[in-house]
């Protein structure tokens, strides 16, 4: 299988590239890249205004298979990410089961083996059913196919239990993702602590419950001599932490999502639940923090914290709804405009967030768009300013507060493995 880019303008974050080059990939490998490339293909792609730029990895997300099918499942979600330019995507294991064991891992494994579109990296859980009382066992489940391990949804709240786990990821060259929230902090809270909370009547949530983790995470990886990625982050405070953990030789990484870069606390109205997501939705100062901090080098990647749910589960009281946004199909576009059409990155240093830097995290090889590797590359139009409509997602999971609003940037083809996954006009 031959497949022909011509004329596209490459942006990859390790090589600059001529402004409009052809890209050359024969069963399934970048082969060639150069001028006027002329040579029989199976597929010509007019790469001509468009940017190709390595798949895009994503470290967090939620498939939400086994156990939880309705709200999205493998096939589902790879095909969303596929339309959102991801592909690679690697899934948390908040699922029914746990992934907590070597056969709930097989059998997710298995389900991924038949019906992923997209490379799709399984996280396991640090401790057995995501209780914080025991470890899992790391060697065996790494060595199987966990790519780094995670309690997300909930904070490994034991912190015997957490130095243990960087102790036994030190040994087995593993990555620990956690999830940083105080529950005693929380309190019963569901939008951010402040103004709008107070107007809507609602209990808000402190930036300490997620920064006091934070500080302690840490602390445990100074103490363990070992790396630790901590998820989702919110705050100026946390942001402000890692920064000075980073300067003091702490081994120590995050991310942001889209949503925590795009939207603030002043967008949330009575009964407007896709909105509610955990960590919350913070304030303009805190967003601008994480748009500092993206620009500085202290948040190192982006990634989408894909939370698909069902719409049963949103209603319009913030009390009773599910936290969660569905994502995967929006992060470019929104990263796009918030942050390269104004300024704040290079089209460059995106794609350093959103491809290179999470493959560098994950020990991974992605993220280049180079002769010699697997042709994972993203296709996209950067003058294409859409309308985000949640009734068009192929995820299951409609639960956005982006729909209804215009971002510039869209994904044309979505290729795997030399193979094209996506192609917009197909779709449409």
């Amino acid at each position: 299988m031959k497949i022909l880019i011509k004329k596209a303008s490459i942006v990859d974050a390790a090589v600059d590239y001529p402004k409009y080059s052809d890209i050359l990939v024969v069963d399934g490998i970048v082969t060639q890249i150069g001028h006027e490339i002329e040579v029989e293909a199976d597929k010509v792609i007019n790469g001509d205004g468009l940017a190709a730029l390595p798949g895009f990895v994503d470290m967090h997300n939620h498939l939400r298979e086994p156990g939880f099918e309705y709200k999205e499942t493998v096939s589902s979600g790879t095909k969303a990410a596929a339309r959102g330019g991801y592909t690679t995507i690697c899934c948390m294991p908040n699922t029914k089961p746990v992934i907590d064991n070597e056969e709930t891992l097989k059998i997710l494994l298995d389900i991924i083996n038949i019906d992923a579109v997209v490379n799709v990296l399984p996280i396991a859980a640090v401790s057995i059913g995501q209780q914080s009382q025991q470890l899992t066992e790391m060697k065996t489940l790494k060595t199987l196919g966990a790519i780094a391990f995670s309690d997300d949804g909930q904070p490994v709240s034991n912190n015997r239990v957490m130095l243990e786990a960087l102790l036994s990821a030190k040994e087995n060259g593993a990555l620990i993702i956690d999830h940083c929230e105080d529950h005693s902090l929380v309190n019963g809270g569901v939008i951010n602590k402040g103004s709008k909370a107070q107007e809507l009547d609602l209990v808000g949530i402190s930036n300490l419950s997620e920064e006091l983790p934070v500080v302690r995470d840490i602390m445990l990886a100074a103490e363990a001599d070992y790396k630790i990625h901590i998820a989702h982050v919110s705050t100026r405070g946390t942001v402000d932490i890692i920064r000075e953990a980073k300067k003091r030789g702490v081994k120590v990484t995050c991310e942001v999502t889209p949503h925590h870069i795009a939207l603030s606390d002043d967008m949330i109205r009575a009964g407007y639940t896709d909105c509610k997501v955990n960590p919350p939705l913070r304030s303009i100062e805190d967003v601008q923090a994480m748009k500092l901090a993206l620009k500085d080098g202290t948040i190192d990647t982006i990634a989408t914290d894909h939370a698909p749910h069902h719409e049963t589960e949103k209603g319009n009281d913030f009390n009773k709804a599910a936290n969660g946004i569905s994502g995967i199909e929006t992060s470019f576009s929104v990263c796009y405009t918030e942050l390269v059409e104004t300024g704040i990155l290079s089209l460059k240093e995106l794609v350093a967030k959103m491809s290179y830097n999470p493959s560098q995290l994950l020990g991974i090889n992605k993220g280049r768009v180079a002769v010699g590797e697997i042709a994972d590359i993203t296709i996209v139009d950067l003058n294409k300013v859409n309308k985000i409509d949640k009734n068009t997602f192929l995820s299951k999971g409609k639960n956005t507060p982006f729909h209804g609003r215009s971002y510039k940037g869209e994904v044309v083809y979505t290729i795997v493995k030399g193979e094209i996954i996506y192609n917009r006009e197909e779709i449409k």
